[in-house]
């Protein structure tokens, strides 16, 4: 019997058990009790306060110093790569987030890399604390500040990665959890119909062998929704297009009112649907409970969430059953894996949000493998094709069982060619 959203989840899934779950949609995704939440809730704050004092960085592994030297953004074309240097010789990179570093970049340039110069990188979750502060950049909370940090954090990981011959994973979490990763097929599309959506998911499908989906509803933090009636026909006919074996969700990106929403859900429910995503704007906390005590089905959130103390009180209040914390919009991996604890401390699953261009699949993939409470399955991007690279342990690909590998390499272990970043130029502001 399917278990539902007040039933409480006593054991991390590992990759053997998730091949094994594919049919039943609403037991993958169990959560702790909404009502019968254990202790005060001031006793629940206390638990998640401990859990945010524990560091996540793995200093231990390394004994002497590591002095920034150098921390470089590099720009090509659409490319924006950050290279980070020690004074003894050691190099990481990252792949930023396009999209929001064609913004951004003078940020991490003039307000953020000269802070790490000079200072020990081991000292790596104070230091991401510290710079939030250093030229009041808190101001700028949210993407601002979060995507550039993230994009400096994945480099000096990339470096310790390197330096002791681990893959990101192993220097955030004592063990890999999920060395493989079932993936769901994302739709991204809105305006059009339920049926062109449905041939779309049918093309994907076909190229990523998931065993999971998710298409959109509503009209995206907007009431109006076009083709009117379209998230009412779409929920029952993907079900009967896909069948009772599909693992089958819907994100809504906080298109309506609590009100709206609880009728979307009991859709969803009586079509068996796994999760329903940001039901209402995203900063509309109160509400987000409101709709998750009038449903069973798991709420899921926190893509654009830029705020630890926010995720804090919507893992406290029981407003979301699934995380999904994105490792460049809320500032890297040493953030959203503190998220991870939190929602592990109440049953509650980590399924992240992922950024679409550059390495943010593999990142992803990265943390997903260090976490013991990922969701059973994770959204299919293909890696970036523009970017030359080398993978010598996966694919970055989903195998015909729709599940890819995550890399074992040291740092990212994804190898990007020296002579395309030679073409980069250090971006002076």
């Amino acid at each position: 019997m399917a278990l539902n959203r007040r039933q409480l989840f006593h054991g991390a899934l590992g990759a053997g058990a998730l091949s094994a779950l594919h049919g039943r949609a609403s037991a993958q995704f169990l959560n702790a009790p909404r009502h019968g939440l254990l202790g005060t809730l001031q006793d629940r704050y206390e638990k998640l306060d401990t859990i945010l004092g524990q560091p996540v960085f793995k200093r231990e592994l390394f004994k002497d110093p590591v002095i920034i030297e150098s921390i470089e953004l590099l720009h090509y074309k659409n490319s924006w790569i950050c290279r980070v240097r020690s004074k003894d010789g050691h190099e990481g990179i990252s792949v930023s987030n396009a999209d929001q570093m064609q913004i951004f970049y003078p940020v991490l340039v003039k307000r953020m890399a000269p802070f790490f110069i000079g200072k020990d990188a081991r000292d790596l979750e104070d230091l991401l604390e510290a710079v939030t502060v250093y030229a009041s950049n808190y101001k700028a909370q949210s993407l601002a500040i979060w995507v550039p940090l993230a994009t400096i954090e994945f480099a000096i990981l990339d470096m310790f990665g390197k330096m002791s011959n681990r893959s990101i994973g192993l220097l955030i979490s004592d063990k890999i959890y999920n060395p493989k990763i079932n993936v769901y097929q994302a739709n991204g599309e809105r305006d059009n119909s339920a049926e062109e959506v449905i041939e779309h998911l049918q093309r994907d499908l076909a190229l990523s062998h998931a065993k999971a989906i998710k298409f959109k509803l509503g009209g995206r933090m907007s009431h109006v929704e076009y083709p009117a009636g379209r998230s009412e026909k779409l929920i029952p006919l993907v079900r009967k297009t896909f069948g009772d074996e599909m693992v089958i969700s819907a994100d809504a990106n906080g298109s309506y009112t609590a009100k709206q929403a609880i009728p979307i859900g009991k859709l969803m429910q009586e079509h068996k649907y796994a999760f329903y995503e940001e039901p209402v704007p995203f900063d509309w906390y109160e509400e987000t409970r409101q709709v998750a005590d009038a449903l069973e089905i798991p709420i899921a959130g926190g893509e654009q969430e830029p705020s630890m103390h926010n995720f804090r009180w919507l893992v406290a209040n029981g407003a979301l059953s699934i995380t999904q914390q994105d490792m460049f919009y809320f500032g890297g991996m040493v953030r959203c894996v503190r998220v991870a604890r939190m929602a592990n401390a109440f049953g509650k699953q980590t399924i992240p949000h992922i950024s679409a261009t550059g390495l943010g699949y593999v990142y992803m993939m990265h943390f997903v493998s260090a976490i013991p409470n990922s969701g059973p399955y994770h959204e299919f991007k293909e890696f970036n094709d523009t970017l030359p690279y080398k993978c010598a342990t996966s694919s970055l690909r989903s195998d015909s069982s729709g599940v890819v590998t995550v890399p074992t390499g040291p740092g990212l272990g994804v190898d990007i060619d020296p002579a395309y970043i030679a073409k980069h130029e250090v971006v002076k502001v």
